[in-house]
Order: C-alpha cells, then sequence, then structure tokens
C-alpha cells in the first residue's frame, strides 16, 4: 500500500481529519486539542513529542466478522514497530488495543469504521517522559525506556509494519495472525476483570484464555466482545 501523509501542527483530533481521507491516507499532528482513546477516554500527549497518526485502511468486500479484528492486526503492527527500537524489551499487548512496556502503557489504539475503510488511529509516546499525575505511574515512553529516536522514524516504522501486517490480515485473516499475538499477549494465562461498558458494575472476572481467532477475549470459559480488561490484583 502506498499512503499519502498529511500532516497539521495543530489538530482537534486524527481521527476527525481520516474522516474525510480514503484507503492510503495517513493523517498525523504535532498536537492534537481533542485526542481521545477508547470508551471516550482522552489521550494526553505533550506537543510534538510523541506520534499521532490515524492511517485509512481499506476493507471494502470484507466480512464484518474479520473487520472487527483489524484493531488486534494494527496492534501486533505497532507492537513490531515498537520492537525495532527496543529489541530485547518486554513489549507486550494488553486486549483490546494497548501496547505495554513493562506493565506500563507506551501506546494506544482506536479504530473506527468509515464507509469503504476503517480509521486506524496509533498514539505511541515517544519523547514524552513527564506525564500527568493520574497517568504518571502507568505510562512510558520509548524514552524512558531508553531509546533515542524521532517521532518521523518512529512514523515510518509503524507505516512500513502496518503495511506488512494488514496485507496478512485482508489476506488471510487473523487466523495467520493470531499465534504472533499469543506470544505477545500481557493477559494470557492471568486472573482479569473485565468492565464490558463504562457503567458495568458486575465486572466478568476469570482465568484468561487468551485471544481467540475470532478476536474475542477468553475469560472464565466466556467470549469477550469488548471491554477494559485488568489483571486482578490477587
Amino acid at each position: 500500500m502506498t499512503f499519502r501523509i498529511h500532516h497539521r501542527a495543530v489538530t482537534r483530533s486524527t481521527n476527525l481529519d481520516a474522516r474525510e481521507g480514503v484507503p492510503g491516507d495517513v493523517f498525523t499532528a504535532d498536537e492534537q486539542t481533542a485526542g481521545r482513546g477508547r470508551l471516550d477516554h482522552r489521550w494526553l500527549s505533550a506537543p510534538g513529542a510523541n506520534l499521532m497518526l490515524s492511517a485509512v485502511l481499506d476493507v471494502a468486500d470484507l466480512p464484518p466478522e474479520q473487520v472487527a479484528t483489524l484493531p488486534l492486526a494494527v496492534g501486533l503492527a505497532v507492537h513490531a514497530a515498537i520492537a525495532r527500537f527496543l529489541p530485547g524489551g518486554e513489549i507486550r499487548l494488553k486486549w483490546p488495543n494497548d501496547v505495554l512496556v513493562g506493565g506500563r502503557k507506551i501506546a494506544g489504539i482506536l479504530c473506527e469504521r468509515n464507509g469503504d475503510g476503517v480509521i486506524a488511529g496509533v498514539g505511541v509516546n515517544v519523547n514524552q517522559t513527564a506525564f500527568a499525575p493520574e497517568i504518571a505511574d502507568r505510562a512510558t515512553s520509548l524514552a524512558r525506556e531508553g531509546a533515542s529516536t524521532s517521532v518521523a522514524e518512529m512514523r515510518d516504522a509503524v507505516l512500513a509494519e502496518l503495511d506488512r501486517v494488514h496485507g496478512t490480515w485482508r489476506t488471510a485473516g487473523f487466523a495467520a495472525l493470531q499465534a504472533r499475538y499469543a506470544e505477545v499477549d500481557f493477559l494470557k494465562g492471568r486472573n482479569v476483570s473485565v468492565r464490558q461498558t463504562d457503567d458495568d458494575e458486575t465486572p466478568l472476572t476469570g482465568l484468561c484464555a487468551g485471544v481467540q481467532v475470532d478476536g474475542t477475549l477468553c475469560v472464565g470459559g466466556r467470549p469477550v466482545y469488548a471491554g477494559e480488561a485488568h489483571v486482578c490484583a490477587y
């Protein structure tokens, strides 16, 4: 796939910008004023320090059940891109949309359907070293992990890996990527609690058997289609 990059110094959200794009368009910015992640969580980023990227990916003619697994494929691409700069690092994927290093979040993914495409929003902490108090103990960056790179280099790595992984996923589905996902799955084999909605007062808890071929998370023998998972303290 040939990517066409559209960059702004400041924007509300690269995912919002990408709604005007077509497959192959990539929208980036130095600063977002209304960046967000899943469940409308805010995406906090120091201006110019991190990668904020939204790529429009082609999903035309694909069945909905395959499209539902695209965020996991994007996660694998981002994982591989980060691994280029942190070889040997403890980089893991936390279903459905986080990339962790040493248990701390270094990247997040937000995919949204838009016509014949899916907007794959990617945020990677590159050179930010100080974080807001509410996330300081849960966030990290390439710089904090000892890697020296630029946002542009991180962007190019993400797009290269996204091109590779998206091609495999489009041709053969998530089944071709599931084994690799299992190798870097942060939740598999742990006792987890999953809130399936923002106001879920009875989270599902149990032993996590990992991500299944249909993209669901198996918790206590039950499939979870969406939600926010946390490792149980006990």
